[in-house]
């Protein structure tokens, strides 16, 4: 790779397909649990945040809107893993805070994906998984362009 362009290029193609790597990789641990990727983010997500966390809130750190995170709250609540509690300080918000069973599961998933984090990232050195974080950082802090900008450029969207 001789230029920056190249360089980027490379680094946004290849976090495409990383993420998607990661996500069929840990389906497998998840999958032992009976609980669908597009439901365990939320759920240890909101196992990480703490108790009460507001519905809106935990959407922003999912990265959904909030009638995404609906039907997938709806799920966890159904299988007794999450329940939707009344904010105390508004009630027309909503708090999601994990069931006893909730916690269980999430203990043992991210005691697994620890696992499996080490055993991908094996031979990856501090500094360069502190440097990974930087750019990934930037990709997740950038503005978007407008969206005449979007539908004026062609090519690969994604990359």
């Amino acid at each position: 790779m001789t230029n920056l362009h190249d360089l980027r290029l490379a680094v946004s193609s290849l976090l495409v397909l990383s993420a998607r790597k990661w996500r069929r990789t840990s389906d497998g641990v998840l999958n032992a649990y009976n609980v669908s990727e597009a439901c365990a983010t939320p759920l240890l997500i909101a196992g990480r945040l703490g108790e009460g966390v507001r519905q809106g809130t935990l959407a922003e750190h999912v990265g959904i809107e909030g009638p995404s995170l609906v039907r997938l709250l709806d799920q966890l609540c159904a299988a007794g893993l999450a329940r939707r509690d009344e904010d105390p300080h508004d009630r027309r918000a909503k708090t999601i805070s994990l069931t006893a069973a909730g916690r269980a599961v999430t203990a043992k998933m991210e005691e697994d994906l620890r696992v499996l984090r080490a055993q991908v990232l094996k031979g990856v050195t501090r500094a360069d998984l502190e440097a990974t974080l930087r750019v990934l950082d930037a990709f997740n802090t950038s503005e978007s362009p407008p969206p005449a900008a979007r539908a004026s450029r062609t090519g690969n969207a994604t990359s």
